[in-house]
């Protein structure tokens, strides 16, 4: 017997982008799902990452866990600017975006610093929320 394939499994990398690029609380942070051109690990960016879940076929629901890169000039700046991502995603419960409604948000495992070996000056701190997003 065959697993069906879900035929409405969102882009929940490219939501989580839509949610996070332009807001005011990340100062112009680059929000992308890969590294802008140039990219050293020193610029102010968040780079947002699908690192597993589930999509529960009978329910349209995918379980994501997404994970957030970000990174500053300095610790201090991208650990503020980790903060102000994860306060936008915990808060989007609830939010409509297409045919996906985020029905919860909650953290997997909390901001971490972390070096970076493909960047060597970097300042990176990690986390992964996990959602459930229901699909109509």
């Amino acid at each position: 017997m065959s697993t069906p394939v879900p035929s409405t499994f969102p882009d929940i990398e490219a939501i989580v982008v839509d949610l996070l690029r332009n807001r005011p609380e990340l100062g112009g942070a680059v929000v992308d799902e890969t590294p802008p051109a140039g990219f050293n690990g020193t610029q102010r960016a968040v780079i947002v990452s699908r690192r597993g879940g589930a999509w529960v076929e009978d329910l349209h629901v995918d379980q994501p866990l997404i994970e957030l890169e970000v990174y500053g000039p300095d610790k201090t700046s991208a650990h503020v600017l980790t903060n102000a991502a994860r306060a936008v995603l915990l808060r989007s419960r609830g939010l409509a975006l297409g045919t996906s409604v985020i029905t919860d948000v909650s953290e997997a495992d909390g901001p971490r610093w972390q070096p970076d070996f493909v960047y060597a000056g970097a300042n990176r701190y990690q986390c992964v929320l996990r959602m459930t997003v229901r699909t109509n």
